[in-house]
């Protein structure tokens, strides 16, 4: 059986586990966090945070609930890793589908450029054919001109023969 290319876009029924997203919200959001992960603020926010934690786990007056290795200090740098790579990735994946689409766009704008371009030569061609048989006001002034220095010596009294 042979699919059409829309359906496989579609999964194929299965089992439903009741959860519906709206699929551009979630994009949206993914496209939000990792601008703030691609940040100054992010990247500071958590620099405290872990020094925070290590100082804390660290001093020997206050209880310590992560000592040293911080293997939990390490478990959530893991779990941000796990959520932080797959929203990238999605942001990027949606970047890169508006850039195709934008890419299209500006090709059908090229493509009718071009073909302005091209018929707006050919009536200018076609012009220039045109007007390659037609007299101009330089041409006539040549000729009245040569006619002027033709008649002027018969008229200043010079017998005609």
């Amino acid at each position: 059986m042979v699919r059409r290319q829309e359906d496989l876009f579609r999964p194929r029924g299965g089992v439903s586990f009741g959860v519906h997203y709206d699929p551009d919200a979630f994009g949206r959001f993914s496209e939000s966090i990792a601008r703030f992960f691609g940040t100054a603020r992010f990247l500071v926010v958590q620099t405290i945070l872990v020094v925070a934690w290590i100082a804390l786990n660290s001093i020997a007056f206050i209880h310590h609930w992560d000592p040293y290795p911080f293997i939990l200090l390490n478990l959530a740098f893991s779990t941000q890793a796990a959520y932080a790579a797959p929203l990238i990735l999605l942001a990027q994946n949606r970047q890169a589908e508006r850039d195709r689409e934008q890419t299209e766009r500006d090709r059908a704008v090229t493509a009718r450029t071009v073909a302005d371009t091209e018929y707006l030569a050919r009536e200018l061609a076609s012009i220039r054919l045109a007007l390659a048989d037609v007299v101009t006001n330089e041409d006539l002034n040549d000729a009245i001109d040569r006619l002027s220095s033709l008649i002027q010596p018969r008229s200043s009294g010079e017998p005609s023969t």
